[in-house]
């Protein structure tokens, strides 16, 4: 079904070709194909960062997560990256295979810093440039040596697990082939490890199929939005980037319960479709957004980040039908998120944008208006190649900046400038034909026009 914001770029379109309306102003700058400016796209990093990472800001939390969404989303889009940005993501793993989430040059590693979730998303990253299968394995086995008895993993080694680094773990072994079914400690596989944290039949009926982040004694269990939306990547068998899968021609399928069924995790057949449903229920709620459910966080401002994942989760449980709402949603709104941080760019949100475009069938270089590539570029080395592509009218403007900030947004900067050239070709001919009319027009008196109740209602 076409989107508000769709639906409204045709009306747009009709009333440019009939010189009733003018395009709304416009960002000032195209920004060039990444091939046309890749020689300016070295960004200066600020004292401390180094020279081979993406991203301006400390790097001390999110260095190695950041540098892996941005080496899956610059790979998915055919981008060769620069040998230092690959170097260093090698350099930041450990003897023992793990990676921290960041270490600064000779600095020696140290067990206990090491995590799960930059070691999965290196995992991924390495996979998709290929070539690396040496420290892919030795990721995978560091991964599989941390697995807790109860079959999940936590974000640091020795923790108790929870769902999301869970769910980010088993994304990596997808990717390196590995099935999470045979990944087991404590005879409890890692599919065992991300049902543990999923809500059945037990909990209240608007929390079913949703997951949690981590169980607490003494605090009941509930919905964790961003829990959720990784957590069916996932539980979809999915891994990072996504692919669309085979599409289902019904919506995802809510936890089905029987009278007096309260018992048992959810089946692993039924994972990602309560997951999915009970996502795409939030989704209609929010305005095709999420906000955030963790304690303490204010739940008036959007997640940008568990709807993009919530959008590649849809896709890849093959239900892209129900992420296309998010998908536009974020092309018209999450502009701030990905590009106007204290540090300017952020790569690990432009990434996972890029990532979410394209599985949704966007356009990364034209999102909303932004070219979400050139800002990724931008943030880091100069890369090796990349190709021409995307409208060479992208700006790198934020889609609110044609669409009111509350409305989906489906189309472009790009898109309108296209209708408008076409709308001044159709002016051109009308005044030609015009023109001609008059010059072989007979001297007899014209009849007069409709009435305008007697003209086509489309002409009126």
């Amino acid at each position: 079904m076409p989107t508000t914001a769709r639906l409204g770029a045709t009306a747009l379109a009709a009333a440019l070709l009939a010189g009733a309306a003018a395009a709304p102003a416009l960002a000032d700058t195209a920004s060039p194909s990444p091939a046309a400016s890749s020689a300016s796209s070295s960004a200066s990093p600020s004292p401390g960062v180094p020279a081979g990472l993406y991203g301006k800001g400390d790097p001390q939390y999110d260095g190695v997560w950041r540098q892996s969404l941005a080496l899956i989303a610059l790979r998915q889009e055919k981008v060769e990256p620069a040998d230092a940005a690959v170097q260093w993501l090698l350099g930041q793993q450990c003897e023992d295979g793990g990676w921290p989430s960041y270490r600064a040059e000779g600095t020696p590693c140290t067990p206990a810093t090491e995590d799960t979730n930059a070691t999965s998303l290196a995992v991924q990253a390495l996979t998709a440039l290929g070539g690396h299968q040496q420290p892919v394995t030795r990721g995978t086995d560091w991964l599989r040596a941390q697995q807790n008895q109860d079959g999940s993993w936590a974000y640091n080694p020795g923790a108790p697990g929870d769902a999301n680094s869970t769910a980010v773990v088993l994304n990596g072994l997808l990717a390196a082939g590995l099935d999470p079914a045979t990944v087991s400690a404590g005879g409890h596989s890692g599919r065992d490890g991300l049902a543990s944290f999923q809500l059945g039949c037990a909990n209240a009926a608007d929390q079913r199929g949703a997951f949690l982040y981590q169980p607490a004694e003494g605090v009941p269990a509930g919905a964790n939005t961003i829990a959720s939306a990784q957590a069916l990547l996932a539980a979809a068998g999915g891994h990072l980037p996504v692919t669309t899968t085979d599409r289902k021609d019904t919506p995802p399928k809510a936890l089905a319960c029987a009278a007096g069924q309260n018992t048992g995790p959810v089946a692993p057949a039924d994972s990602a479709e309560a997951d999915a449903a009970w996502l795409t229920g939030r989704l209609a709620a929010g305005g095709q957004h999420l906000v955030a459910t963790t304690p303490g966080a204010d739940t008036t401002t959007p997640d940008y980040n568990s709807t993009a994942w919530t959008v590649l989760g849809l896709v890849a449980s093959g239900h892209p039908a129900e992420a296309a709402g998010a998908a536009d949603w974020l092309a018209g709104n999450a502009y701030p998120w990905a590009a106007q941080g204290k540090n300017g760019t952020d790569p690990a949100a432009t990434a996972t944008l890029v990532l979410t475009a394209r599985a949704a069938k966007l356009d990364p270089y034209n999102f909303g208006g932004a070219n979400l590539v050139q800002l990724l570029l931008d943030s880091g080395p100069k890369p090796k190649s990349a190709p021409a592509a995307g409208d060479p009218q992208a700006t790198r403007a934020p889609g609110a900046a044609i669409t009111e900030p509350d409305e989906n947004s489906g189309f472009s900067a790009g898109w309108l400038i296209g209708v408008g050239l076409l709308a001044g070709i159709g002016a051109g001919l009308l005044l030609s034909l015009n023109r001609r009319r008059h010059k072989t027009a007979p001297t007899t008196p014209a009849t007069p026009p409709a009435a305008e109740d007697d003209q086509p209602e489309q002409d009126r």
